[in-house]
């Protein structure tokens, strides 16, 4: 049985090819890049001897499997355990929408299903879309119509997008939108469905779920209903 994540990795720009070299070398084919900006004070910069740099943030989908071997691959060539060399880390995912989808973003990755959600009584979760540049009010629109909240967007260039009409048949462009939405646990099948029925591969935004479980939450909009009860 295998399990999912999603890994971050968080890295300055003048690295992110090798980041990518190394990825792609291991059989890690499937990433979204945007760009992002330290926020270290000068005395910690200072204390490292280190220079405030643009940041390069990727997002993927990965296997305990894999991830036990970029780790080792990430400590050893890329020396990631030095500051300054940047950030990598994992996060459990809960569900994600569609075999053809799980077979695109895992591609070339052992994977056997386990049961979906990875941990258990989470009232919330996070819901991460990622669609063609442009189609962000169309996705929204979808979510709504189920329920959801607003999204936070930031604008992504996907790796490994060529192979898409193989396993999703469907070419995609590279450049995307990714949408992060908090929704309730109980929820998120439905939101999840609506996005799919609405803007998925068979649109002309060909969006991709998954989600992740949100171990704790505030600040989110109370409903009539919640404060009612």
């Amino acid at each position: 049985m295998s399990k999912l994540y999603m890994m971050v990795t968080i890295t300055n720009r003048n690295a992110k090819e090798k980041f990518k070299e190394l990825y792609q070398e291991n059989g890690h084919t499937v990433f979204f890049g945007t760009p992002g900006r330290g926020t270290a004070s000068s005395a910690t910069l200072d204390y490292f001897g280190l220079e405030a740099t643009e940041k390069r943030v990727y997002f993927s989908v990965v296997t305990d499997s894999m991830w036990k071997k970029l780790k080792r691959a990430l400590i050893i060539r890329m020396q990631i355990d030095i500051p300054g060399k940047g950030i990598v880390f994992t996060v459990p995912l809960s569900s994600i929408g569609g075999k053809k989808v799980l077979q695109y973003l895992c591609q070339d990755q052992e994977f056997e299903k386990e049961e979906e959600t990875t941990l258990k009584g989470t009232e919330h979760e996070l819901l991460v879309v990622i669609a063609n540049q442009g189609c962000i009010d169309t996705v929204m629109d979808a979510a709504r119509s189920a329920n959801a909240g607003g999204g936070t967007v930031i604008h992504a260039k996907g790796t490994g997008v060529e192979s898409a009409k193989k396993f999703l048949g469907v070419s995609l462009a590279a450049e995307k939108e990714i949408i992060f939405i908090v929704a309730r646990t109980e929820e998120k099948n439905q939101i999840m469905k609506a996005i799919i029925e609405k803007t998925g591969l068979d649109s002309k935004e060909k969006a991709i779920v998954f989600s992740l479980p949100v171990t704790s939450a505030v600040g989110l909009r109370m409903r009539e209903e919640d404060i009612e009860d």
